[in-house]
């Protein structure tokens, strides 16, 4: 694994690869480091329909807003380094902030409808600092595939239409959640949490599984009134502090009505335990 910190280096190489292996299919995996087994399931789907694979680690300091934790967020570099190599990748790109904003940024790239709910309400500014650096990335590494997690739904919405609409030559690949025995997802900030914040974190996984029963049970069900059961069993949690609790369309995140008439819907949770902010999601058909 050759480990690059700057653009042209990264660009140089990966030419030279391109040229030496005519039809070579590129796979990106972009993350923000501190890796975990879900960033390693999205190495390995990277790695099994790829020939070369570029991770980048970059913790980008545009989707990040006034009092988030930019300056606490977990590194570990070496760490990191290990695992993407023990799961095959063969760039591992670690550019600094500078080699990413040499100068301050005058160009931003904007996704209108699918950011104006859920994090994009709770978080202004937010996707449009991960459009920003996912489209940087995607024209540093020009991949035939980017593979993010469906952790972040709607993320990956953000991206899929950003794609589609700017005609960007990659195809995005949405991989799946992965989770600790209990349910809980799988995040670089579950390292935040207390004992007993993690042991009552549990409960979003619970509060998906119980939309998912009670969706199953009566698809003439109202959105509005699965929120309400969502949101009631989440309140259980007594650490638990709800951001948002939402049913809606995807990959739309628009509104619904009864669930029989929505077709594909999203039930997506934003909760605070203590000064850790976690999302998780799970997709009804």
């Amino acid at each position: 694994m050759k480990v690059i910190r700057s653009i042209a280096e990264l660009r140089n190489a990966l030419k030279e690869e391109r040229a030496a292996r005519p039809g070579l299919a590129v796979g990106f995996v972009p993350t923000m480091g501190y890796l975990h087994e879900g960033h390693a399931s999205l190495l390995k789907a990277a790695r099994q329909s790829c020939d070369t694979v570029v991770l980048s680690i970059f913790v980008n300091p545009l989707q990040f807003g006034p009092g988030e934790d930019y300056e606490t967020y977990p590194r570990d570099e070496q760490r990191d380094l290990a695992v993407a190599e023990a799961e095959g990748a063969d760039y591992a790109f670690l550019p600094s902030v500078a080699e990413m904003y040499p100068s301050p940024t005058k160009t931003k790239v904007t996704v209108g409808q699918v950011t104006e709910r859920l994090c994009g309400a709770s978080r202004p500014g937010h996707f449009d600092g991960v459009a920003t650096v996912v489209t940087k990335l995607l024209n540093i590494v020009q991949p035939d595939r980017a593979f993010f997690g469906m952790k972040d739904a709607q993320q990956v919405a953000v991206i899929q239409q950003m794609t589609l609409d700017l005609n960007l030559p990659v195809e995005i690949v949405p991989c799946p959640t992965l989770r600790e025995a209990d349910g809980l997802a799988r995040s670089s900030r579950n390292v935040y949490l207390s004992e007993e914040e993690r042991k009552q974190a549990v409960v979003l996984y619970e509060a998906l599984s119980l939309a998912r029963s009670l969706a199953e049970a009566d698809r003439q069900m109202t959105a509005e009134e699965l929120k309400r059961h969502i949101e009631a069993k989440i309140s259980s949690a007594p650490l638990a502090r709800i951001d948002y609790a939402e049913v809606l369309a995807y990959p739309s995140l628009e509104p619904v009505g009864k669930l029989a008439e929505a077709g594909r819907v999203i039930v997506a949770l934003a909760v605070k335990f203590g000064r850790t902010r976690l999302i998780d999601n799970m997709i009804l058909e």
